[in-house]
């Protein structure tokens, strides 16, 4: 997994060291820190390309992001699609939850999933939901899910 900066500052050390290293900075700083991980797709002819992000909440006072971006070359079902995306974003919260229980740092996973039943990626709602819940993570997702429906819908 590449990760970089909004900046396109490319992260050449392990994502979990960035990670500690942005925590410590921030509370060194002062700042009260929140974490929110979320994925996005788009899909463009044969290939999916995804966008997770990791932002960085700090309280009253903005934050920051990394982003990591990866595609796929194959017809996913959406229902498949929306699955993968809340995989990608455990997959990036499993690997930085003690990190973040260690410095006390609150984590929400994200889902780029609406709850409104008048909508298509609604039909993987009560999977996504079930996954991030069994893993143990706070679960949001839209209108509340702006790691994934915002930050990572820009990033795609």
């Amino acid at each position: 997994m590449n990760w970089r900066r909004l900046n396109g500052q490319k992260i050449e050390i392990p994502i979990k060291d960035a990670v500690e290293t942005a925590l410590v900075r921030e509370k060194e700083a002062g700042h009260k820190l929140k974490v929110c991980i979320g994925t996005d797709s788009q899909v463009r002819g044969s290939v999916v390309e995804f966008a997770s992000v990791i932002v960085f909440l700090r309280e009253k006072k903005g934050g920051f992001m990394f982003i990591s971006n990866y595609k796929e070359e194959r017809e996913m079902m959406l229902r498949e699609r929306m699955i993968l995306e809340v995989g990608r974003s455990i997959e990036v919260a499993y690997g930085l939850c003690d990190l973040l229980d260690k410095h006390n740092v609150a984590l929400e996973v994200h889902a780029d999933i609406n709850t409104d039943p008048h909508f298509k990626s609604n039909v993987a709602l009560k999977e996504a939901m079930g996954y991030i819940l069994g893993m143990g993570f706070e679960f949001k997702a839209k209108p509340d899910a702006f790691a994934s429906s915002s930050c990572a819908d820009k990033m795609v």
